[in-house]
């Protein structure tokens, strides 16, 4: 029988393989690559993603809980004269919650972030954020809401679903839209106002990928604010 080593996470009767509780896991799994079923098999379902964390099902959230760094970062932010480029390393956590009733109606998982964000030159903190992802299972909903230290909050809604390897996660968030939107404290929106937000978060075994972008009424102009990076996880 030739045999080939197959990344997935698995429970089955002669293979005896648990999950760890929250984490999007592979393991190792020696197979038949000659077997029919088990092509198939592999084919259709070569993951599966274990979403519960302490009786909390979690959604696509359950691949983001841990410790996270990256250091290939670029924030490309508006200047009066142009725009600057940024390079940045960074930490996120992100912290299982439990769960949450609403008016009695809705249920939702949540997780708890905190992102510092340091330039590479000389690494003082430009960006330090706090905020929270919630998982509507019921209507495949994901919520991100955060506040920033200069008078912004934002409810962005979007999409979550798992993929072969973890999860990929979209939200975003827009002045003009009537269920996600932007509030401002009067100089921000007078000198600085946020239009719009959109944040795609993929997630592949222990490595994040990112990119948002805030589209910003600021110095006469209107200019799309981007940050992007790749992390990995570094504990749970």
């Amino acid at each position: 029988m030739e045999e080939r080593e197959v990344g997935m996470s698995f429970i089955g009767s002669s293979n005896s393989v648990s999950f760890v509780s929250g984490q999007c896991i592979t393991i190792a799994l020696k197979v038949d690559i000659h077997d029919t079923d088990w092509h198939r098999f592999l084919i259709n379902k070569a993951y599966a993603v274990n979403t519960e964390i302490d009786g909390v099902d979690y959604g696509p959230l359950a691949c983001l809980v841990g410790d996270w760094e990256g250091d290939g970062g670029m924030d490309v932010s508006p200047e009066t004269d142009g725009q600057e480029q940024t390079p940045y390393f960074e930490t996120i956590l992100f912290e299982a919650c439990g769960d949450v009733s609403n008016a009695e109606k809705q249920n939702l998982a949540i997780l708890r972030y905190h992102q510092i964000v340091m330039k590479k030159l000389n690494g003082e903190v430009f960006h330090n954020e706090t905020g929270y992802l919630t998982w509507d299972a019921d209507n495949k909903v994901v919520t991100q809401s955060f506040v920033i230290p200069r008078g912004v909050a934002v409810v962005a809604g979007g999409s979550g679903g798992l993929t072969n390897s973890g999860s990929l996660i979209r939200v975003a968030a827009s002045i003009d839209d009537d269920d996600y939107t932007i509030s401002q404290a009067p100089f921000m929106r007078d000198n600085a106002s946020t239009q719009s937000f959109t944040h795609e978060i993929e997630v592949s075994g222990d490595t994040l990928r990112y990119v948002e972008t805030t589209v910003v009424d600021i110095y006469g102009k209107v200019f799309d604010h981007t940050d992007g990076n790749t992390l990995n996880r570094t504990g749970v």
